[in-house]
């Protein structure tokens, strides 16, 4: 899932610019055409935390921030975006903001996948806006969803509902690599020593 990036492509202070430049959620979806932001709010209806999520998310103490890389156009945005959004809402410690992958060509030239620009793509930070993660442009069980679909006997139709079980993996995925990376920051020997913990 993540992926090593060579650090002088993702300094600080150009992550934090790109951070500041990025919209909220509500915003960011506001500049999709209108069928477009339908989709996303129906994905966004149509999951929600479960306890024990909310649970180990308000278990974090480290501020996290994430710049997502994302069209407002892509249907693998509009199938993950809204549930990185979930995640973010349900903690103080999460600042999530959403910018334009052709908007934000300098970002997303940085950020290529298997030498392509890939969308969603979430790019994690310390409070600093130190690099600690990228993860794109699909989890696990989106490939694993698409793989069944496509290598398998059947397509589904473009615009078919997504399973809420598949939706529920899918955000677990998401989850799971935030908490990773919440480890990984609680456990910095550089943001201990910051923070006397």
């Amino acid at each position: 899932m993540s992926t090593a990036t060579t650090p002088q492509l993702l300094e600080a202070d150009f992550l934090e610019r790109k951070h500041r430049a990025g919209l909220g959620f509500d915003d960011y979806v506001a500049t999709a055409k209108p069928d477009k932001q339908q989709a996303w709010r129906d994905v966004y209806d149509q999951i929600e935390l479960t306890e024990p999520q909310l649970t180990l998310i308000s278990s974090f103490t480290r501020q996290m921030r994430i710049v997502v890389s994302s069209g407002a156009w892509c249907g693998d945005c509009v199938q993950q975006c809204p549930l990185i959004a979930r995640i973010a809402e349900a903690s103080e410690l999460i600042d999530l903001k959403f910018v334009d992958r052709d908007e934000h060509a300098d970002l997303s030239q940085r950020i290529m996948i298997c030498g392509g620009l890939r969308v969603p793509t979430a790019v994690f930070m310390a409070e600093d806006y130190e690099f600690i993660g990228l993860l794109g442009d699909r989890t696990l069980t989106r490939y694993r969803a698409m793989a069944a679909q496509q290598l398998g006997a059947n397509c589904p139709l473009p615009g078919a509902p997504i399973p809420t079980d598949e939706l529920r993996a899918t955000m677990q995925d998401w989850l799971n690599e935030i908490e990773r990376l919440q480890l990984l920051l609680r456990l910095s020997p550089r943001l201990r020593q910051k923070h006397g913990d």
